[in-house]
This record gives structure tokens, C-alpha cells and sequence, in this order.
């Protein structure tokens, strides 16, 4: 099943050393008690806060050193609620009230205020989007479709803005942020890829433009679009096979197991499509992540799976699944004959539809 957009990703973190830059952030929080303890911090990037300060009649004065433009958010002793602030080498001015800090006002950053663009720009369809995604991934009854509609048609649109607000803003340190965000609405990491290639340099060297451009490379490896990844591995008599080989058909390489009651309970629908396109320039090619030589025989012969199947009896640690980075089984490509990567994690009637179009 398809998971579907709900909200902000959870990102990876890399950083360089660098020397740091003085930042200070000015406040005023009307209302804030005496002596409440102000904080700006990141846990992912360290467990002490970037800076930290002490209120006296609602003011506060907060500063440090930085070492690049960066995600952060500021919160008092007290009380839950965060605003979170691109922070940068700058001399940030916050004003607003202790009980809204969602409403404060910020100003003397280029980067906040480009991250301010961006939430008043996509926040409201972050929400819905958020919301239409939480009923699809709960099943619910969706007549006519009506709800994926919306959402499809939510994040078109959603996209349409992320090109046009990338475009804007090619030398922000935001945009990298925006792409990898935008990255959840789409599985072509091409996508993304083109984005990155709009940005300036500075924006590209940037904490999340590092962070996007490792992305995208990790991201291809068994991207729609890209070359299929070359690998030789013996098959159930110990002759080596190699996936060049079939080059000129349409090939599924089909990743699988014994063990795997999901892999077996499909393993009928692609004998059927084998059955009916083999003579069509199409075949499949078996990687089983099996780690005992006999059940995996058995099941081939079980499920009568006549393609040819190889192996290297790793279990997970099969070394054709982890150079296409399969995690979860069953999982396959469906690769063209040049090579390319046309399709992935076709089932059931998407399968025979898919290769119906392709094999007239």
C-alpha cells in the first residue's frame, strides 16, 4: 500500500567543522516571567542549547557562535510550545507575547524570513495534505475515490509551488530544506534532482543542500529513470548469472524468499505473467534472500517458478539486495532492454498492466 504524506520528514544529519560566526537574537515576550530561562537548541545537532539567556521585566539577549545557517527553535522554561527559526549569523529581533509564540514577530534574518515565506506559503496545504493522508492510511471509505483526488490534486499543486518558490529563491539555504520536504510527495528522486540542479552554489554547500545532494546519490540506486545496477550471481546449479545478460528483453527482477508468506502468496501472479508474456520479449529474474539452499529449491518448485533464480544464501545480507537497497520483501524492478529502470514494485493487476501496455 501506498503511504501517504502526513507532515514534516524526520532528516538525516551530516555536518561539517567549521569555524563559528556571532549571532544574537534580541526578545521581548510580553508577560514572561522574571528569571525564566530562555533557550535556543537543536537535540539532533547536540544535546546543549545553541544559546540560552535569562529574562528580566520580558526582554531577553541570546547569543553565540554558529557554524551555518541551520534549523533551530527557541522555548522558555515552563512552558511547551516552540517556534523554530532558521537561525544564521545575523542579529535577530523577536517580539510578541509569552502565551503565542507562534505569532511572535522575527526580523534581521535573510534565511527566517525566507522560512517564514515557506511556512505561510505550504502550511495550510501541509494540513490538509496531513489530514487527507491520516484518513488514506487508515483505510477509510474513500466512495468514488474522492479523497485521493483531493490528494492528488493537493500535491500537484503543492509541487507546482515548490518549482516556483525554489525558482525564487535559488540562493537560499531554505530551498534545500523546501526540496527535501517536498521529497515525501513524489517517489522519482529525479524530481528532486532537477530542484538541486536550480540552486546556486551557496545554497548547494549549505547544511541541507549536503544533506539533499547525499539524498538524491543514495536515492538513485534503483531510482525509476536510472540505469539498472550491474551484478553476477549464481544460479540454483552454481553458474554464474549476470543481469546483462538479459539485456534486449524486459526484464522483473523479482526480489524474494521461501520465508516470505507475502513473496509466496504473489509468486502466483507473476507465473501468470510470465506464462502470458515470455514469448512476448519479457522474463523474470529470481533474487532470493533465502539463507538454506534446500528450502529455497523447494519453494521453486512449489510455486513452480520456471524463470531463472539466483542467490547467495546471505538472508539479508544478500549482496544484489543491498546494492538496490531492499529493506522489505517481496520488492522488483522492472528494467527495459537498454537497461533502464522503467517501473518498481508492480503486484498484482498493476503487473499484467504494466507490461499489457508494453508488450502490444
Amino acid at each position: 500500500m501506498k503511504k501517504w504524506f502526513i507532515g514534516l520528514l524526520s532528516l538525516p544529519l551530516i555536518s561539517l567543522a567549521q569555524e563559528g560566526k556571532d549571532f544574537s537574537v534580541s526578545g521581548y515576550l510580553k508577560g514572561l516571567p522574571e528569571n525564566t530561562e530562555v533557550i535556543i537548541k537543536n537535540e539532533d545537532l547536540g544535546p546543549d542549547p545553541l544559546a540560552k539567556a535569562t529574562s528580566k521585566a520580558g526582554k531577553f539577549m541570546l547569543k553565540g557562535k554558529i557554524t551555518e545557517a541551520n534549523l533551530y527553535y527557541l522555548s522558555y522554561e515552563g512552558s511547551p510550545q516552540k517556534v523554530y527559526l532558521f537561525m544564521e549569523a545575523a542579529n535577530m529581533k523577536i517580539e510578541g507575547h509569552k502565551d503565542s509564540l507562534t505569532t511572535i514577530r522575527i526580523s534581521g534574518s535573510v534565511a527566517q524570513k525566507d522560512f517564514a515565506e515557506f511556512n505561510s506559503q505550504f502550511n495550510a496545504s501541509f494540513a490538509r495534505l496531513s489530514q487527507l493522508a491520516q484518513q488514506l492510511n487508515a483505510n477509510q471509505a474513500d466512495p468514488g475515490g474522492a479523497l485521493r483526488s483531493e490528494y492528488n490534486a493537493l500535491a500537484k499543486e503543492i509541487n507546482a509551488k515548490t518549482d516556483l518558490y525554489v525558482t525564487q529563491h535559488k540562493a537560499s539555504v531554505v530551498s534545500p530544506f523546501a526540496i527535501l520536504v517536498m521529497s515525501q510527495l513524489s517517489e522519482d528522486i529525479l524530481v528532486s534532482e532537477a530542484r538541486y540542479q536550480m540552486l546556486e552554489p551557496a545554497a548547494r554547500s549549505s547544511y541541507f543542500g549536503r544533506m539533499l545532494d547525499q539524498t538524491i546519490t543514495e536515492g538513485k540506486i534503483g531510482a525509476i529513470g536510472t540505469q539498472a545496477i550491474e551484478f553476477i550471481q549464481n544460479d540454483t546449479t552454481g553458474n554464474p548469472v549476470s543481469l546483462s545478460s538479459f539485456k534486449g528483453k524486459y526484464v522483473l527482477v523479482d526480489f524474494w524468499a521461501s520465508w516470505c508468506k507475502p513473496c509466496r502468496q504473489e509468486n502466483p501472479n507473476v507465473v501468470d505473467a510470465f506464462q502470458k508474456y515470455s514469448q512476448k520479449n519479457f522474463t523474470v529474474l529470481g533474487v532470493s534472500l533465502d539463507r538454506s539452499r534446500d528450502p529455497w529449491l523447494q519453494a521453486i518448485r512449489d510455486d513452480k517458478l520456471t524463470w531463472t533464480q539466483v542467490s547467495d544464501l546471505k538472508f539479508w545480507n544478500n549482496e544484489v539486495a543491498a546494492r538496490y537497497k531492499v529493506s522489505s520483501i517481496p520488492q522488483n524492478f522492472l528494467i527495459d532492454p537498454n537497461g533502464k529502470i522503467i517501473a518498481k514494485n508492480l503486484r498484482g493487476e498493476e503487473l499484467h498492466s504494466r507490461l499489457e501496455t508494453l508488450l502490444k
